[in-house]
């Protein structure tokens, strides 16, 4: 504000003593020391000049350390960059009052034009015009406490992860000066309370640290100088988002009006970033009411974004107990890109070197020789039982809607041959019916029929015979979603005319508009069930390689799966033991029917996205358990479309945590699915561990060849084209590699 207009009167009001401070070390970014810089370069340069630089990251796990380097990062002392800031400001005129500890705002508003509350997680003036500002706080699960020591960890951002006999306790550390770093340790509730930190003195619970990371100290000692808190010093980090920052001529900076998780390291920077924004617009903008509109309008975004990453990445934290089992390789990766802003190509970018090394223990553990050329995850082969993929791409299941009286048509053969022409290791039928009432509309496929048998097997011969792909059927039955118009008619609308009965786990309509099903019998649940039998036999007879159950999206099986639509009363409702046993009833009748040495999948919806109401993610890790014990080989991971009341939160890659988290605790490979839609996407699923599998929708639709197409996007000359197009093979690597010299230039 000084340095816009000198005539600025400016105080600033500090609680603490001028050289105080609860934290040790502060991490920014280049791009925010450029920031910095265009807002006042002696401030800038003051600040540089203290800076401790470092590009590696390194990983400490059970007895090993995994460098990548290229990430940029430097540290300052939190106390440095204080005192460097007071000073500037003294040069400026602006008047600082230490151990000034203000009530309450309301005792300035009327003496300042302008009242910056910048009064951190705990923020009184948050507080006290809660109503105006509808904060929102929400505490999450891990404890932590802030330390310094003088292991330095020169030269890497260091996390170190320890097994203790109260279960696992990590560490974040990093440099800030030339003799001391910023030592943050961290632990879930449960260890925790196992080791007792919550009745530890400070200094006892330094000196259970100190033992816990004595292999990495070096002999130093563990610090606090949070010497203001008697007792325990551990923490529970609070993410704080506002409905609004800004109240009369009041309004809230840094943590007071948003919190980013410290594991990303971005809460001083947002709090630098938003001041020098708000200067600007109150100096640019004709009043104050129009600054703080765009003050909130252009950094609400910004903020939105960090604090976006910084949730992915204090959640990863938060459940990292249950990628232990990974190698540490796949864990470091994992560590690596868990806020989502670091993609597989950007780690190339960084770190060449150890992301070949990374994509080389990938292509072994897909059963490729040390001498193969080298492949990205998305393109390594994959196996199922005695089913084996040339790579790891997969066409989802989508409705054509194109059927007649169930059958397959010319638009079938041709939608799904030229799919598995276009690269993908495996191509999905849409869901395929079981029976006349079980489809969803006069247009959905079936496998009920001799000429629905006769048809597929035709469609199987052209992709088993003229394409490397293979070709799964998912098998399923409408529930209460049946008797519907085609979908570009009105999705999920009942029929002008025609409508055939339905039925479902309760009689609950899928809405006000739709018809009430009727509430399936006891006998009517063992003719579906053989129904899915025989169209699993059929499949088989089909020349399908795979088949998958398909039950997610509130059709029938899922709907014995919900809460929300299954409110029976017998031993088929209730439990999550009784909802899931006629499902799992069908799913052992079709894999016993089903050819040993074929794999077969089931689809789930992971949440109904209607909280605890619904299916949870926790409960769809026991779903999960239930199938792979049952002989399921994969969980095809979708989630939602179980209840009109769903409110789903998407984005890039949307669905992936639930896949994630079924794969790594229930202990079974998965397929991921929703909002993929690049190469990049695809690969940093796979190598983290995330999926074994990655279904590309939408984009299917617009390019059949997308595989082949973001296979030479990103540089990747090894794919095998059908023979008759290698000449537009040989055309398009060609331009990709033009187009990746240009940019490169």
């Amino acid at each position: 504000m000084k340095l816009r207009d000198p005539s600025h009167e400016v105080t600033v009001f500090e609680r603490n003593r001028a050289d105080d401070t609860f934290g040790w070390g502060v991490v920014l970014s280049d791009e925010t020391l450029a920031n910095l810089a265009a807002n006042d370069p002696a401030s800038a340069e003051a600040i540089r000049g203290h800076f401790a630089y470092w590009d590696d990251i390194a990983l400490h796990f059970r007895g090993e350390r995994i460098v990548s380097t290229g990430h940029g990062f430097c540290g300052i002392g939190r106390k440095t960059l204080l005192l460097l800031l007071q000073e500037r400001a003294r040069e400026l005129g602006v008047t600082l009052r230490f151990e000034a500890e203000i009530a309450s705002a309301e005792t300035l508003r009327e003496e300042y034009d302008l009242v910056v509350a910048a009064d951190g997680l705990n923020s009184k003036t948050r507080t006290l015009y809660a109503d105006a500002f509808e904060p929102e706080i929400e505490e999450r699960r891990c404890n932590f406490v802030w330390l310094g020591t003088h292991q330095t960890f020169k030269d890497a951002f260091t996390f170190i992860f320890e097994e203790t006999r109260h279960g696992w306790v990590w560490a974040h550390a990093y440099q800030f000066d030339e003799t001391t770093a910023t030592f943050i340790v961290e632990c879930s509730q449960a260890t925790y309370d196992a080791w007792g930190f919550a009745d530890m003195s400070k200094e006892e619970s330094i000196a259970t640290c100190e033992e816990i990371f004595r292999d990495h100290l070096g002999g130093h000692a563990l610090m606090s100088n949070a010497h203001h808190i008697r007792g325990s010093a551990w923490l529970r980090f609070p993410r704080v988002l506002c409905k609004s920052w800004s109240t009369g001529n009041v309004v809230l900076l840094g943590d007071a009006a948003a919190t980013a998780h410290f594991s990303i390291g971005s809460g001083t920077k947002l709090a630098l970033e938003s001041a020098i924004a708000l200067a600007g617009y109150l100096h640019s903008e004709p009043d104050m009411a129009a600054a703080f509109a765009k003050y909130e309008s252009e950094r609400r975004l910004e903020v939105l974004r960090l604090q976006s990453a910084a949730r992915n990445s204090l959640e990863w934290f938060e459940e990292v107990e249950r990628y232990f089992g990974l190698d540490p390789v796949q864990l470091n990766y994992s560590m690596l890109t868990r806020s989502q802003r670091i993609s597989h190509e950007n780690l190339r970018q960084r770190d060449p070197a150890w992301l070949e090394s990374a994509e080389r223990w990938f292509m072994r553990q897909s059963g490729l020789p040390d001498d193969a050329p080298l492949r990205p995850p998305m393109l390594t082969p994959f196996r199922l039982r005695g089913m084996e993929l040339d790579n790891r791409i997969v066409v989802s299941p989508m409705a054509q809607y194109k059927a007649v009286d169930g059958c397959p048509t010319d638009w079938h053969l041709v939608h799904y041959g030229e799919r598995a022409k276009g690269g993908a290791g495996l191509v999905f039928t849409e869901m395929t019916c079981v029976s006349p009432e079980g489809r969803i509309t006069p247009g959905c496929p079936g496998l009920y029929a001799p000429e629905h048998e006769a048809a597929w097997r035709r469609l199987t011969a052209f992709v088993h015979s003229e394409t490397r792909a293979r070709i799964c059927c998912q098998i399923g039955h409408s529930g209460r979603k049946g008797s519907t118009g085609l979908g570009w008619e009105g999705m999920d609308e009942p029929l002008a005319e025609g409508n055939w009965d339905i039925v479902s786990a309760s009689a609950i309509p899928w809405t006000r508009h739709n018809a009430v099903p009727r509430e399936i019998t006891r006998g009517e649940m063992d003719e579906v069930r053989d129904q899915f039998v025989a169209a699993a036999e059929m499949a088989g007879r089909a020349g399908f390689d795979m088949i998958e159950l398909h039950a997610a999206h509130g059709y029938l099986v899922s709907s014995f799966l919900s809460p929300v639509s299954n409110r029976r009363t017998d031993d088929y409702g209730g439990s999550l033991d009784n909802r899931l046993r006629w499902p799992l009833e069908v799913f052992a009748a079709m894999r016993a029917a089903w050819p040993a040495d074929k794999p077969m999948s089931v689809r789930i919806s992971a949440t109904d996205w209607v909280g605890e109401d619904g299916v949870t993610p926790e409960e769809a890790v026991l779903i999960a358990r239930a199938f792979r014990e049952a002989g399921a080989d994969l969980v095809d991971v979708s989630a939602g479309q179980t209840t009109p009341d769903a409110r789903p939160v998407y984005g890039r890659m949307f669905q992936t945590p639930f896949s994630d988290r079924i794969r790594n605790e229930a202990g079974i490979r998965t397929m991921a699915v929703g909002n993929i839609y690049e190469a990049d996407h695809a690969n940093s699923i796979l190598m983290a561990g995330r999926a074994d599998l990655v279904a590309v929708g939408r984009p299917h639709l617009a390019d059949p060849y997308w595989t082949f197409h973001e296979a030479a996007r990103i540089g990747d000359r090894h794919a095998d084209w059908p023979l008759p197009y290698l000449p537009g093979r040989d055309q398009l690597w060609r331009l990709a590699d033009r187009e990746a010299e240009t940019l490169r230039a």
